[in-house]
């Protein structure tokens, strides 16, 4: 029988911020949201995506004569490689591995539970030190809900805690299902403003809210996660209004806080090299000052929380 695949698009080991202790992440590829200050663009579509560093390359042409769909190509009057944006990549990897200049990565690969566990179970003895674990992020994990679970289940029948990340847009059913094997939900709010919500991601908020209100009514552990960014989320209005939203699970043991995180460039130049152009203009980025003043707004609803910078 064949074994169950799951597309994802990298694996981050010895992580010491998604979860309690030393962590694995796992990165399931495919979102339904579009995030305009997303830091991990390749994680967005299901198909593989190919990034390009331009300095790197030679101008070889090797991996045009090995590119079974023609993605690859020598413009003619430059003489320099690029890329098709109308075909779509396969994912065979046959460019990548003849470029020798590391100039092409491909994201997105179909691994089997098994080998995913293969993975994780190389570092468990930094899990049981630290007290870590299994994360799956992305994407969206939950895009792919089947073989989340099943991942999850896996992991749990090993014996390893678990958490994912996730930005709830879902349904109630695959939510709660999932929660069956997650020891810590990592839950994005990222605007309290249903509209706001529309023009920054892409889709609204009501879905997110009700899975939230499901997770915490049906005692799953959840932990709460703010990106925050000025002129986008940051107004003491909208700081208040997600204080008045939480304010009620306060009291709730499964409630585990709140961290804010500020914005980062680290994923601008990965705009760069999948030849997209990125989305936000200027520059959002808060000061001390600012992320203490929010922090002490949202203290004002007598809410565990904390500045979480990578």
């Amino acid at each position: 029988m064949t074994e169950e695949k799951i597309r994802i698009f990298n694996v981050q080991k010895y992580n010491m911020y998604d979860g309690p202790g030393v962590r694995t992440i796992i990165f399931f590829q495919g979102c339904p949201l579009r995030c305009k200050w997303c830091a991990n663009p390749e994680g967005l579509e299901k198909k593989p995506r190919i990034m390009f560093k331009e300095n790197l390359c030679e101008n070889c042409g090797d991996c045009v004569n090995v590119c079974p769909v023609g993605k690859h190509e020598m413009d003619i009057v430059t003489g320099k490689h690029k890329i098709n944006s109308e075909i779509n990549c396969i994912g065979c990897g046959k460019c990548e591995d003849t470029c020798y200049e590391s100039a092409i990565k491909i994201m997105g690969e179909d691994k089997s539970i098994s080998e995913i566990m293969d993975i994780i179970e190389e570092d468990r003895i930094f899990y049981e030190m630290s007290g870590g674990g299994v994360t799956l992020g992305g994407g969206e994990v939950l895009m792919q809900p089947e073989g989340a679970i099943n991942l999850l289940k896996a992991c749990k029948s090993s014996g390893f805690n678990t958490a994912i990340e996730t930005c709830g847009y879902t349904t109630k059913e695959i939510i709660l299902e999932a929660g069956k094997y997650v020891d810590l939900f990592l839950f994005d709010l990222k605007h309290i403003n249903s509209e706001e919500h529309l023009k920054w991601t892409g889709v609204r908020n009501e879905r997110i809210l009700e899975n939230l209100d499901g997770l915490m009514e049906n005692g799953f552990n959840v932990q709460i996660r703010m990106p925050l960014l000025k002129g986008v989320n940051s107004e003491k209005e909208d700081i208040k209004n997600i204080g008045k939203l939480l304010e009620k699970y306060k009291n709730y043991e499964n409630f585990k806080g709140i961290d804010l995180l500020p914005y980062h460039k680290m994923g601008v130049n990965k705009y760069i090299q999948l030849g997209m152009k990125y989305p936000l203009e200027g520059d959002p980025s808060l000061t001390d000052n600012e992320l203490e003043n929010i922090e002490e707004w949202i203290k004002e609803y007598e809410l565990p929380v904390k500045v979480v910078k990578h």
